[in-house]
């Protein structure tokens, strides 16, 4: 009995590799300190806990710079002769590609927070620093685990994590009903998503004994007959979760209300970190774990791309400049079309010989709509300081009362139509749509092309009225610090990354897994 078992007890001893699990777990020690202090700290010292964030955040990406020497993994089941069988955590160049996103956009979140917490101030819709740099920072830690997540268990784990304090900080402003129906609507959807991809891990485990990705992988490849409908379905349901938070249709409905509802930088947040969350998971479940079964996810997300473009692409069209908050959800349903194209690379995979090619055009384009989603959130919370409704026709006039911020605006919706001077974001386009071509997807660059020119008409028609004469007096206020920081940020990233766009490629794609 006890030789029997030796070999199973022996395969549950684990290493942990602390410096690799340091990013996640530097933002995840920052959030409990920023809890505890919260309670310790006076009304006049509360502001302290939005810089500790920062740093924070700030600490955690910097902890990435001793992971680039190598791949390294933890939490690793072993033989009895100490070699490595399997690992629930691995810092490879994908992880460290996300990571670096997830943060340092965590990061561009928080300088927005700083000043839209110190105008709230004071007013009735004043929000709790504590509660919120807690959440946020919280969320940020999920995230960042769930790209290293190389088993089922971890990686919806990671997305709850990340995912249940952004339904708090959705409906964190006090008194404020759409904010309340936002979250209520977000949390509703998110958690029948999380109940069906569960139902589908639960098929996956029942079909192949396992959780890790990789030994799943060998599974699947010589699964019984018997069990081949429930593998097929285990593998669809387990992505409905993750096709969810890349707000893919038609899971895409909580979007426009929820990044109405929410504080403007936690909808930038979620436009961008939510999606790396999102397409993360896709990737690690489909290229790693399921590959053999290419022929059920290929097809799947190909669908899944050509309808979420064109929904997120046609609703944007019908936007009125004229409506409260259109230019909000201009944005929302913008970054519902820019989750279908960043899914047409990961559909590409099913058909492609070299799948890190294809998974390396949708991690090139997410660096890329990052830096320039974030920044065009950036410039939409400097126009609500004084025009709260943040309607289109709001940015009338902006070249003259703000210049700069006016040109910088204009350069972000420019990359993402893919427009000279945002050659950036030209060529993230080009790359995508190369990738769906190469494996043979014909029809899906068509329908993409197709939605890269609707994207084109709203896009331009907005840049068009930020040069317009402004009806009436502008009012003009001093740009706090932090809103300027992340503007600036935001603006060189872009102006350095449409200098040097195949830098971008080549960082996104070499060696993935």
């Amino acid at each position: 009995m006890t030789a029997a078992a030796a070999p199973s007890v022996a395969s549950l001893v684990q290493s942990v590799d602390w410096l690799a699990i340091a990013p996640p777990t530097i933002a995840a020690v920052v959030a409990l300190v920023v809890l505890v202090a919260d309670l310790f700290l006076g009304e006049r010292r509360k502001a302290l806990l939005g810089w500790v964030s920062v740093a924070g955040l700030a600490a955690a990406a910097l902890a990435l710079l001793p992971l680039l020497d190598g791949d390294r993994s933890t939490f690793c089941l072993k033989t009895l002769e100490g070699e490595q069988a399997a690992c629930s955590y691995t810092a490879d160049h994908f992880t460290l590609v996300i990571q670096f996103l997830v943060l340092a956009g965590a990061l561009l979140t928080a300088l927005l927070s700083i000043t839209g917490i110190k105008d709230a101030k004071n007013t009735p819709r004043a929000l709790p620093e504590g509660e919120f740099w807690f959440l946020l920072l919280s969320s940020a830690a999920g995230a960042a685990l769930l790209p290293a997540s190389r088993d089922l268990a971890t990686l919806v784990v990671a997305l709850e994590v990340a995912s249940l304090p952004a339904f708090a900080l959705v409906g964190i402003k006090r008194d404020d009903r759409r904010s309340s129906e936002a979250a209520l609507k977000f949390f509703l959807s998110s958690v029948t998503a999380t109940a069906v991809t569960l139902l589908g891990v639960s098929f996956v485990y029942a079909t192949t004994g396992t959780l890790h990705l990789t030994r799943i992988a060998t599974a699947l490849t010589h699964v019984d007959g018997q069990f081949h409908t429930l593998a097929q379905a285990g593998v669809a349901l387990t992505l409905v979760g993750f096709a969810f938070k890349t707000a893919a249709a038609p899971f895409h409905f909580w979007v426009p209300d929820t990044y109405v509802g929410a504080p403007l930088p936690i909808a930038a947040y979620l436009s961008v970190i939510g999606k790396a969350v999102g397409f993360s998971g896709i990737i690690l479940v489909t290229v790693v774990a399921f590959p053999s079964y290419a022929d059920v996810w290929g097809p799947a997300l190909a669908a899944l791309a050509a309808l979420t473009m064109t929904v997120g692409n046609v609703a944007a069209l019908r936007q009125q400049a004229t409506r409260a908050y259109s230019a909000v959800r201009l944005l929302a349903w913008s970054s519902v079309g820019q989750a279908g194209y960043l899914l047409v690379p990961i559909a590409a995979a099913a058909y492609s010989k070299d799948a890190d090619k294809a998974i390396g055009s949708t991690v090139a384009y997410a660096l890329m709509y990052a830096a320039v989603n974030l920044g065009a959130f950036a410039v939409a919370a400097l126009v609500a300081r004084t025009k709260p409704l943040n309607r289109i026709s709001d940015y009338r006039g902006l070249y003259r009362s703000r210049p700069l911020a006016a040109l910088v605006l204009g350069f972000f919706l420019l990359c993402l139509a893919g427009l000279p001077p945002g050659i950036i974001g030209l060529f993230a386009k080009v790359t995508v749509f190369s990738a769906a071509v190469d494996a043979g997807l014909g029809w899906l660059a068509v329908v993409m092309a197709v939605n890269v020119v609707i994207a084109l008409y709203y896009y331009l028609q907005w840049t068009a009225t930020l040069f317009r004469p402004a009806e009436g007096e502008q009012a003009i206020q001093r740009i706090p610090a932090p809103l300027t920081a992340a503007i600036g940020l935001t603006a060189v990233i872009g102006v350095v990354l449409s200098g040097a766009p195949q830098m971008v490629l080549r960082f996104a794609s070499t060696g993935l897994f």
